[in-house]
């Protein structure tokens, strides 16, 4: 492919093990993922852009807290997730594999397949019911974000939405729910994702968590004063639990107010920057919310990553670096929570 940037960083970029740790799927209907079309993430554009695995996020949008309404998340979320496990085949001359272990994704890399690894963003679809959460885990989910745009019965969230009747504050962080929610994914091996969470959530949820928690898709708010964004308090705490902020491509978290066309992938290494220095190249990482709202002039989909490569070496990134910040601290905590797995 034309590419602008050296053809040293691009051959960089495409012998690393790259993930990707937040990207969202059509739903309920669009184009085949092995179809090269319209999506910022397809099978082929991974191919092109050296992205070895996804993790594709069963996202349920936060509704009214009915028991019909959670029903309704919850089989939505079971759906998507058979759908994202369904891409795990070959067609077209790409070869896709379901991967739920850091084990897997690492053989996908090896074997120079593609890796496609299933979670669940917002908390909402198991309602009141921790039983739920098993039947996520045996679809292969390896994470879920605990909550999504307005509060449900486990967090508050970062974003309250007053159309659904939302206070500033519900929990004042995490409910007992919540609490009982974080043991249980515990248990059965799953991250627990802080993106979308309140401060107080955020710093609870760290706190009560026996294995690192993740921030898949969030920014830096010393950089970008959003409410989805993690301060220093919360950068500091992800250190010291071993977890990881994965910096994200949406442009309203990486410069206030602005839109995808004038956001650069300078910015978006500059919160990786900021976030390297706060806490340290083990604790940051790289994803970009594509098909959820991700992307920026230089990251439009993800055929592009390798510019995120070249930037970051034009800074002098060498490879040990590289490879924590686009999977390997990830990975790291992922078997984390697979070593505390009942």
């Amino acid at each position: 492919m034309d590419a602008p940037f050296p053809t040293d960083a691009l051959a960089l970029h495409h012998s690393l093990l790259t993930m990707d740790t937040h990207i969202d799927i059509p739903w309920p209907t669009g184009p085949d993922p092995f179809e090269d079309g319209k999506r910022h993430v397809d099978l082929p554009k991974m191919r092109r852009g050296g992205i070895t695995a996804a993790f594709f996020a069963a996202y349920v949008p936060q509704a009214a807290r009915t028991p019909a309404g959670e029903a309704a998340a919850f089989a939505r979320a079971e759906a998507m997730l058979l759908a994202i496990r369904a891409m795990g085949r070959s067609e077209a001359g790409i070869v896709a594999r379901l991967a739920t272990s850091a084990d897997e994704i690492e053989a996908a890399k090896r074997d120079d397949v593609l890796a496609v690894v299933p979670a669940v963003e917002n908390g909402y679809a198991i309602g009141n019911d921790l039983g739920r959460l098993a039947r996520f885990a045996e679809l292969g989910a390896r994470y879920m974000t605990m909550t999504h745009n307005g509060h449900n019965a486990l967090a508050d969230s970062a974003n309250p939405r007053t159309d659904l009747g939302d206070r500033e504050a519900e929990h004042s962080g995490i409910s007992a729910l919540g609490r009982a929610a974080v043991a249980e994914m515990n248990r059965l091996g799953m991250l627990v994702d802080v993106a979308h969470v309140s401060r107080d959530s955020m710093l609870q949820l760290a706190e009560c968590s026996r294995t690192p928690v993740v921030a898949t898709h969030s920014c830096i708010r010393a950089l970008c004063d959003h409410p989805r964004n993690l301060d220093d308090r919360q950068l500091d705490m992800l250190r010291d639990v071993g977890g990881v902020v994965q910096i994200t491509a949406v442009s309203a978290f990486l410069r206030p107010n602005a839109k995808p066309d004038t956001v650069t992938v300078a910015d978006f290494a500059d919160h990786i920057d900021y976030a390297v220095r706060r806490i340290g190249i083990a604790h940051v990482g790289i994803s970009s919310d594509f098909d959820g709202g991700g992307w920026f002039n230089g990251w439009k989909d993800a055929s592009e990553s390798p510019n995120i490569t070249a930037e970051l070496v034009r800074r002098g990134y060498d490879r040990a670096a590289l490879t924590l910040l686009w999977g390997g601290n990830f990975l790291r905590c992922l078997r984390a929570a697979e070593a505390r797995a009942e």
